[in-house]
């Protein structure tokens, strides 16, 4: 997940979860965070997560890319004249003007 990469990388909830063992349970994640003097926010968005255990880092780093996605919170600021560049896929073939349901 790029949440805050870039712009403060201590804002992204994957650096301060790097000393868990998994599987782990979410209070886990949370206290490792807390150990790792991860600002509120991060902390917050860990007690936040859908499931009680994970399995490993991969399920972790899915249900945060979610969430990020859901919240808009990956840094997808828009700008005067930017493209969107999360959905371009989706985009070019649902707004496809040839009828192409094929992904370009």
């Amino acid at each position: 997940m790029a949440f805050g990469v870039g712009e403060r990388p201590e804002r992204s909830p994957v650096a301060h979860l790097a000393g868990v063992e998994y599987p782990a349970d979410r209070e886990e994640l949370v206290e490792a965070a807390e150990d790792a003097e991860a600002p509120p926010e991060v902390i917050n968005f860990l007690k936040s997560l859908p499931r009680e255990r994970y399995d490993s880092e991969e399920m972790v780093l899915r249900d945060l890319a979610e969430a990020a996605r859901r919240f808009g919170t990956g840094g997808h600021a828009p700008l005067v004249g930017s493209v969107d560049r999360r959905n371009l896929g989706r985009d070019a073939v649902e707004e496809n003007v040839d009828g192409n349901p094929r992904h370009p």
